[in-house]
């Protein structure tokens, strides 16, 4: 069974307008395994992309090590895919030619087009195949921004805040697609979100973050059967517990308002 494990992990960059050095990431240590679904809270500035990042390969820790399956993670590779809260297509190549590219950066054989054609179906987009992606909404593009990665089977899944730039009620309808993607591929998924409500209803646990430099305050397993209810008792309990490590008091007594109303 696939593991990624953090030991010891500092990050720490030379601003570019100065040589003072900002500590973005202090002594983080977690593990986290196949099946996981794992977001990661906290203020901005805290690290939460910092710690993605670091998995990807894209930048290195200052300190420390970071493993997947014991094995330190010294370069990019196509066994982490990423997401990014705006979608990456490439404007000039139509949706199937976006998600079909993966495969020629990996310089191996061509993804074929019944491949290409079940992950749109998974999606709802196999109508839009042909389509540019100046023709997609946010939301339709982040569908194809995320299957673009999964069609190449990653051993980890790494979101950034995939879905921060749509509309709530996109928003609420791609989580349930992500989770279902999640169920059927059964990888290890990583997503940085800035939204608690969204993390209690996607995450078997939750990493919150505190910043100056960037820590772990708490990891806190979410104990609730999938699908779940987002107005519910235990719900509403692991949010607000959320709320109180981040200190989010106003808006914990603002949801209290509300779902005082509406229970």
């Amino acid at each position: 069974m696939s593991k990624l494990e953090f030991n010891n992990v500092s990050k720490s960059f030379v601003r570019s307008d100065s040589d003072t050095i900002t500590n973005a990431l202090s002594d983080i240590n977690f593990e986290i395994h196949e099946g996981e679904f794992v977001s990661i809270v906290g203020p901005s500035g805290c690290g939460k992309s910092t710690i993605l990042r670091l998995i990807a390969g894209l930048i290195f820790p200052t300190t420390g090590d970071i493993s997947l399956d014991d094995k330190e993670i010294t370069q990019p590779s196509s066994s982490r895919g990423m997401v990014f809260q705006k979608s990456t297509l490439f404007p000039w190549l139509t949706v199937k030619d976006n998600v079909g590219f993966s495969g020629t950066l990996k310089n191996e054989e061509k993804i074929d087009d019944a491949t290409i054609d079940k992950m749109l179906e998974k999606v709802g987009l196999l109508d839009f195949k042909d389509s540019y992606p100046s023709n997609l909404s946010g939301g339709m593009a982040q569908r194809v921004s995320l299957i673009r990665t999964l069609v190449n089977k990653p051993e980890v899944l790494l979101l950034d805040e995939p879905l921060g730039a749509l509309d709530a009620f996109t928003r609420m309808n791609m989580q349930d697609e992500i989770l279902s993607l999640w169920n059927e591929e059964k990888n290890m998924t990583i997503m940085v979100t800035h939204d608690v409500d969204e993390a209690v209803y996607m995450s078997t646990k939750v990493i919150v973050m505190e910043p100056r430099p960037g820590r772990i305050k708490s990891i806190v397993p979410i104990d609730l059967e999938y699908p779940r209810k987002r107005t519910g008792k235990e719900f509403m309990t692991y949010r607000n517990k959320l709320l109180d490590m981040l200190d989010i008091w106003y808006i914990k007594s603002a949801n209290n308002i509300i779902s005082a109303f509406f229970l």
